[in-house]
């Protein structure tokens, strides 16, 4: 009853658009000060649930060249797009690189994403979600986020202090739209966000290289890209495909000729890679 009571909060807080959960109680690992830009939070969007069964969880990442996240356009829309198939979603406030938000560089924008799964995956059973059965999804920087969680990730230390980092912080699916997956110049630098992600000495493009780093253990993956998206190169969603491919990891890719960076669900008019996206999770029996 308790857990009922506390799903039921969430959910009036998520319409009330104030639902936060903090990813961890204190001061995050890095965090520069107290103010809103150097604490990273989860918004709830619980979904439905059929009998009273655990249903599949999204934690998604909005992209902004690592500078800025458009929560609008690739969070929410995204969050009700997947409570409309039984999916709960999780909107990710995670640390970015503009010096208004605190200039936060690699790694820190991953150990938000990877604590974000250990924290879903840790509170499954109070909010209804099957802790086998969850994805990260991301637009262009977010994306790259999103793909650097599913490829470098950690099965949890068991003999942390703090019981969320006992829980595996690997996804059990990624969704990546307009993925950036490389840091190379070559690859389109969506506006910035290699110099927001790594400044000047916070790593090389090699420690972000998301499409070198995929193996045997990256989960099953969906992508979608345009051939006319000029700021993420087309080139991004190939090269991590054939990497996937190359290791035997399941996959779905979309290219589509038309539309710009940033199309997001693709407004009133609902884009095709959002009906592709729930037949690939039906395939993979993420949803039932």
């Amino acid at each position: 009853m308790k857990h009922f009571i506390l799903l039921l909060l969430l959910v009036a807080g998520c319409l009330a658009g104030a639902a936060e959960i903090r990813l961890w109680q204190g001061d995050a690992p890095g965090a520069k000060g107290k103010r809103k830009c150097d604490i990273p939070t989860l918004t709830f969007y619980p979904a439905a649930s059929k009998d009273g069964r655990k249903v599949p969880a999204v934690i998604i990442c909005p992209g902004g060249a690592y500078s800025f996240r458009a929560v609008a356009l690739e969070g929410t829309s995204y969050a009700k797009m997947l409570n409309k198939h039984g999916i709960s979603a999780f909107v990710l406030a995670y640390r970015v690189g503009a010096k208004s938000q605190g200039a936060y560089r690699y790694p820190i924008p991953q150990l938000d994403a990877k604590r974000a799964v250990r924290l879903v995956r840790a509170n499954a059973a109070k909010w209804n979600i099957d802790p086998e059965r969850i994805g990260i999804m991301g637009s262009s920087a977010g994306g790259h986020l999103a793909a650097m969680t599913a490829v470098k990730h950690d099965n949890g230390d068991p003999k942390a202090a703090d019981v969320i980092e006992r829980f595996s912080s690997r996804p059990d699916f990624a969704v990546l739209c307009y993925a950036q997956t490389s840091m190379d110049r070559r690859y389109g630098e969506c506006a910035g966000s290699r110099d927001m992600l790594l400044g000047d000495a916070a790593g090389s493009i090699e420690d972000v290289a998301a499409y070198k780093m995929v193996d045997e253990n990256t989960p099953p993956c969906f992508l979608w890209h345009s051939f006319q998206d000029m700021t993420v190169p087309v080139r991004n969603a190939l090269d991590f495909a054939n990497a996937l491919e190359a290791n035997l990891v399941p996959f779905s890719l979309h290219i589509y000729f038309a539309g710009k960076h940033g199309m997001g669900t693709g407004g009133k008019k609902k884009h095709l890679w959002c009906d592709e996206l729930v037949l690939f999770l039906k395939e993979i029996d993420i949803i039932k």
